[in-house]
C-alpha cells in the first residue's frame, strides 16, 4: 500500500477534517436544541402543538436525510437566488454554500431524532419527583430546569450518545453537495492519485478515532456528572 501522498495532501485532509468535525458540532449543538423543545411539545403542550411536533419528528424520521439534504440543496437552494436583494447581501456568502444547507439539514433530522429519544425519557421521570417539586413551590420552569430535564437527559445520555455517534457517520452525505469534508478529500485523492483503498482507509481510521473519543467522552459524563436537585 501506498501512503506517500499524505504529506502532499496533508493541508486537504486537516480542512476536511475540520469541516467534518463543524458540520458533527453544529447539527449536534442546534439539534438537540430543537429536540428539545420538540420533546416538551409532545409531552406538555396543547394538541394542535402535539400534532405539529409529531408531525415534524415523523416526517424527518421517515425519509432518508440524502433526500431532505437533496430537497433543501437543490430546491431551496435554487430558489433563492431568486429573492431580491439576497444576492447583494451580507448573507449571501453563507447562503449559497453547501455547507450551510448540510448544516441545516443535518440539524433538522437529528433534532427528530433526538426529540424522541427525550420525549421517552421525559415520560420515564418518576411522577413523585415531580410531584414534590410542586410541593416545594417550584415554577414550570423551575421544575423542568432542576429536575425534569435533567433526570430525562442523565436517562437518555446512552441512547443520545449512540445518535449523536451514528450523526458522525451521515456526515459524509455531505459530499454530494459540493462540501469539502474529509470523504470529499479521499475522493479527490483517489481521482489524483488512483489510488482507492488507501485513502479510504485514512479516513476509516479518523471516524474510528473520533467514535471512540465520543464514546468514552459520554461514558466519563454518564458516571460523573451528578442530576440536579
Amino acid at each position: 500500500m501506498d501512503f506517500s501522498w499524505i504529506a502532499q495532501y496533508a493541508p486537504l485532509l486537516l480542512s476536511g477534517a475540520w469541516q467534518t468535525v463543524a458540520l458533527l458540532v453544529i447539527s449536534v449543538v442546534c439539534g438537540f436544541t430543537l429536540a428539545i423543545g420538540l420533546a416538551l411539545a409532545q409531552v406538555s403542550s396543547p394538541r394542535w402543538l402535539k400534532l405539529l411536533a409529531r408531525g415534524y419528528c415523523g416526517f424527518f424520521r421517515g425519509t432518508p436525510l440524502l433526500i431532505q439534504l437533496w430537497l433543501l440543496y437543490y430546491g431551496v437552494g435554487s430558489l433563492l437566488p431568486m429573492v431580491p436583494g439576497l444576492r447583494g447581501s451580507f448573507l449571501w456568502p453563507v447562503l449559497r454554500e453547501g455547507f450551510f444547507f448540510a448544516a441545516v439539514s443535518f440539524t433538522l433530522n437529528h433534532a427528530a431524532y433526538q426529540a424522541e429519544i427525550l420525549r421517552g425519557a421525559l415520560l420515564s421521570v418518576p411522577k413523585g419527583e415531580l410531584e414534590a417539586g410542586r410541593a416545594f413551590g417550584m415554577t414550570p420552569a423551575l421544575l423542568l430546569r432542576r429536575i425534569w430535564l435533567p433526570r430525562a437527559i442523565r436517562t437518555a445520555l446512552p441512547s443520545i450518545t449512540g445518535e449523536i455517534v451514528l450523526q458522525l457517520k451521515s456526515t459524509p452525505l455531505a459530499f454530494t453537495v459540493t462540501v469539502m469534508d474529509l470523504y470529499a478529500v479521499a475522493y479527490k485523492v483517489r481521482q489524483d492519485t488512483l489510488l482507492v483503498y488507501e485513502p479510504l482507509l485514512v479516513v476509516t481510521v479518523f471516524y474510528v478515532c473520533l467514535t471512540l473519543i465520543l464514546t468514552r467522552v459520554f461514558r466519563h459524563i454518564e458516571h460523573q456528572v451528578p442530576i440536579r436537585r
